[in-house]
């Protein structure tokens, strides 16, 4: 399965004083050097000087989530959520350091407010079915990674993820059919050529094949 998807840096709003704006700018600046400590120092002196500023409590959740502060990045969405609780990017961000601290209800409810906002959040569909199938949900997170494949019919690692449910669930057809789908939209997957050869073997069917192109392409 693959790490929750990363997320992007939003514009901060320019209806802010111009000592927020500056630190906002010195922020990214930095940030973009990869002075993390340099980033957040000043996001939180933007902040100090608006604590209405939703954004650079989210952007400096995003730099605490990335160095894995987890609980510290679920403190900043949460003040966002507060300040601008309309927000599904606010959610769904809280919703994956929740994940990466094991808590996969809590990342589930953000990520359906994430949904119930943006309903063509396609990642937020794709990490809700990563929780759900954490919790052995495994229809639910079926149902969830074929909504974010309508969503974007070319993201590999839903159908692979979608697969691996399937498995669990001994529909090896169903898998295979995925994994092969997985491939064609990325030939090098070597996790989705290793998984397919699996659950050929588990369908009495000749996996070799797949399990020495896997190996071919750097799968251990």
């Amino acid at each position: 399965m693959r790490k929750l998807l990363l997320l992007l840096f939003i514009p901060l709003g320019c209806a802010q004083t111009n000592t927020a704006e500056t630190y906002n700018k010195s922020a990214e600046e930095k940030y973009d050097l990869k002075d993390y400590s340099g980033a957040i120092a000043d996001y939180t002196k933007a902040i100090e000087t608006d604590p209405n500023h939703a954004a650079a409590y989210y952007q400096r959740g995003l730099i605490k989530g990335s160095l894995e502060d987890y609980s510290g990045a679920i403190e900043d969405y949460t003040k966002a959520i507060e300040i601008n609780p309309n927000d599904a990017n606010f959610y769904y961000a809280r919703g994956i350091p929740k994940a990466n601290l094991k808590d996969d209800s809590g990342a589930i409810a953000d990520f359906t407010k994430a949904i119930e906002i943006d309903p063509n959040l396609a990642e937020a569909y794709y990490n809700r079915g990563f929780a759900k199938d954490n919790l052995e949900d495994y229809y639910g997170a079926i149902a969830d990674y074929t909504k974010a494949i309508e969503i974007d019919p070319n993201d590999a690692e839903a159908y692979y993820n979608r697969g691996i449910a399937k498995a669990k669930l001994k529909d090896y057809y169903g898998a295979i059919a995925d994994y092969d789908k997985a491939i064609e939209i990325d030939p090098n997957y070597a996790e989705a050529y290793n998984n397919r050869g699996i659950v050929k073997y588990s369908a009495g069917l000749d996996g070799c094949s797949d399990l020495m192109k896997a190996k071919s392409l750097g799968y251990n």
